[in-house]
């Protein structure tokens, strides 16, 4: 085609590199066993802008590990092995906000009730609230607290994850989890009504130095 088209060599040489990246699988394919036909880490790896809400849990992003395999030690029951597996692969998910090259931009909030679980026992939130006191001083990071004191809002009910992408052509989306696999929605009004929902409870939650005081807060009940 390059040559058909007659392409001027710099072009040539960035379709090709294209061509070829697109036929690199990423690290998720060897966690397909866990993932399934999931494809959220790819949208994750690729998003600019990462929007998350979560009411029970915190965001699988900000997770340790220790956290996530008491996550899924209270789900069916499962080997030792797969759940290792499970954690792992969690873990590597999270890599993309360490990375050097152009992190994605997360913006997390977290109900308040995500934060009091006692997921694992006392040791293992309080390790989990340390991690969010630490990992909230990222530059690219911004975890916010949806305090009970709130009441009610537009978010109850309802966890999601908005993904923005660099690419003008690339659609945002939306990620809601069920218990048999992840949906993806793009159409622009559903994808509108989750972003306003998101400004809402964005809105209602406490500031971001608010909420690392709330944070600090609960793991102090912990002790």
């Amino acid at each position: 085609m390059i040559a058909t088209y007659e392409v001027p060599p710099a072009e040539a040489e960035a379709l090709r590199q294209l061509a070829a990246d697109a036929g690199e699988r990423g690290w998720w394919w060897r966690y397909r066993d866990v993932f399934g036909h999931d494809s959220l880490p790819d949208f994750e790896a690729e998003a600019s802008l990462i929007q998350t809400y979560e009411i029970a849990t915190v965001p699988g992003l900000l997770q340790t590990p220790e956290y996530a395999e008491a996550i899924f030690r209270g789900g069916p029951l499962t080997s030792q092995d797969h759940i290792d597996r499970k954690v792992e692969a969690r873990m590597r998910r999270r890599e993309i906000l360490h990375r050097h090259d152009n992190p994605p931009r997360l913006w997390a909030v977290i109900d308040e009730a995500a934060l009091r679980r006692p997921i694992g026992g006392p040791e293992v939130m309080r390790g989990q609230l340390d991690y969010l006191a630490r990992i909230g001083q990222y530059p690219t990071i911004d975890i916010q607290v949806l305090p009970f004191a709130v009441g009610a809002h537009a978010g109850l009910g309802i966890a999601f994850t908005i993904l923005q992408f660099a690419e003008p052509l690339d659609p945002t989306i939306v990620y809601t989890d069920t218990i048999g696999a992840g949906l993806f929605e793009e159409d622009p009004d559903e994808v509108n009504r989750y972003l306003s929902t998101f400004s809402h409870v964005q809105a209602a939650a406490a500031s971001t130095v608010a909420s690392a005081q709330i944070i600090e807060g609960i793991r102090e009940e912990s002790t």
